[in-house]
């Protein structure tokens, strides 16, 4: 008897019915959530993928549900450099931003570690942008580049441009754009990171002869990894998607057009909404595909 009373045999059914009133609460909680990402994710995408495969009907703009599964073999034929494209300048944007966020953040995140306000003052100047719509920025940058403006009257007067040539409508100028508008995006997750290096690390490495090279290298570069995975994800992704920077009411021309220009044609000017939606699918998986890669590739699985 004595054995029975303190072997735990009734602890089970005394915590079972705990347990499932902390799953049920869980669930209420997570019940709004659900619901919102159901109703406003998941609706909408398989709405996407209908009509993907959807067939042109009678009247233009008259779309019937079918399977055409050639819509997507159409638009990768018809799109295929705009794809490209996207993924070459995204690219492209997000290194030069890593090469200019990286110091940036180094300097706020380590350098003014030990002034307070140096630090809040220089992260306030990072998320200054944001404060400026998106468009008035990009727009802002079109007048400044703009044939009349003082940079390329400055460049053209040191023959460095020819007299008839543009800097607006190149593909520099929406790389530029692109990452003008995405170094806030990139600088901040790298801050994170850096802010909370800890730097006897970096002193251990310095009191083993290291050279701050090689420290840098080995030691604050690796800990700051997953910050700049997290930025150049943050960059990348929409980025790839971006159709501002490349109109040609903003920096880009005809030349210069992206994938989100040719959704963006698609569904309003064109109403050829199934090209749309399967320009938007491809777009989805193969950012989804690069993004695996990527984090698998730079061995920090657990942000994804």
């Amino acid at each position: 008897m004595a054995f029975g009373a303190f072997s735990g045999t009734a602890t089970p059914v005394a915590v079972e019915p705990v347990a499932r009133k902390r799953s049920k609460v869980a669930l209420i909680l997570l019940l709004p959530g659900i619901l919102y990402l159901g109703l406003f994710f998941l609706v909408p995408f398989v709405q996407l993928i209908i009509t993907s495969l959807q067939a042109p009907g009678l009247d233009i703009g008259l779309y019937v549900n079918a399977f055409k599964v050639d819509n997507y073999a159409i638009v990768i034929q018809s799109y295929g450099s705009h794809i490209a494209r996207s993924f070459g300048y995204a690219l492209i944007a997000t290194i030069l931003a890593l090469a200019f966020s990286y110091p940036l953040a180094y300097f706020i995140g380590v350098k003014l570690r030990r002034f307070p306000l140096l630090q809040a003052l220089g992260l306030t100047l990072v998320i200054a942008p944001f404060f400026i719509s998106f468009l008035l920025r990009t727009f802002a940058w079109k007048q400044v580049f703009s044939d009349e403006g003082a940079v390329v009257t400055g460049l053209k007067a040191l023959s460095l441009m020819g007299s008839g040539d543009h800097f607006t409508g190149t593909p520099a100028a929406v790389i530029f754009g692109l990452t003008y508008n995405f170094i806030p995006f990139m600088t901040l997750p790298i801050y994170t990171s850096l802010e909370k290096l800890d730097l006897r690390y970096v002193e251990a490495g310095n009191d083993l002869y290291a050279s701050p090279t090689k420290t840098f290298l080995f030691i604050t570069v690796p800990l700051s990894m997953p910050g700049i995975v997290s930025g150049s994800l943050l960059t990348f992704i929409p980025a790839a998607g971006d159709y501002i920077n490349a109109s040609g009411q903003f920096l880009g021309g005809s030349d210069t057009q992206m994938i989100g220009n040719v959704i963006e044609k698609n569904f309003l000017e064109l109403q050829n909404y199934p090209a749309a939606a399967a320009l938007s699918l491809i777009l989805m998986a193969a950012i989804l595909v690069l993004v695996g890669i990527y984090v698998k590739r730079s061995g920090t699985e657990d942000l994804i």
